[in-house]
């Protein structure tokens, strides 16, 4: 009888200082609302993104390049989503994030 006193008062303690856990931002409902938003299409120019969503916020230079195997990515970030370059060409674009919780693009660099 002791040892199971013993035991519950332990468990209880465990339980006690045990830390509150945050749960995962699920982001079911910010894809749902991406899939609504008018983002740039993979395989369209750097001159058709200007044409068409104006002047980005900031034009990052190009990380890679070295070779064939890793070509140049340029991001550019407006008010609400990133696209990203190989080269000229759009190979993505995605939302930024609402929260600095939020998985998604890493802030711009300075």
């Amino acid at each position: 009888m002791k040892i199971l006193t013993l035991s519950i008062a332990a468990g209880l303690l465990l339980c006690l200082n045990a830390p509150v856990t945050k749960a995962d931002n699920l982001l079911i409902e910010r894809v749902q609302n991406e899939q609504g938003v008018a983002l740039p299409k993979r395989g369209t120019s750097m001159a058709q993104v200007e044409a068409k969503f104006g002047a980005p916020q900031q034009k990052l230079s190009a990380v890679g390049g070295g070779s064939r195997r890793t070509p140049p990515i340029t991001r550019w970030v407006y008010a609400g989503f990133s696209v990203y370059f190989e080269n000229t060409h759009v190979v993505d674009a995605v939302l930024n994030k609402a929260t600095a919780e939020e998985v998604g693009p890493a802030p711009a660099r300075q």
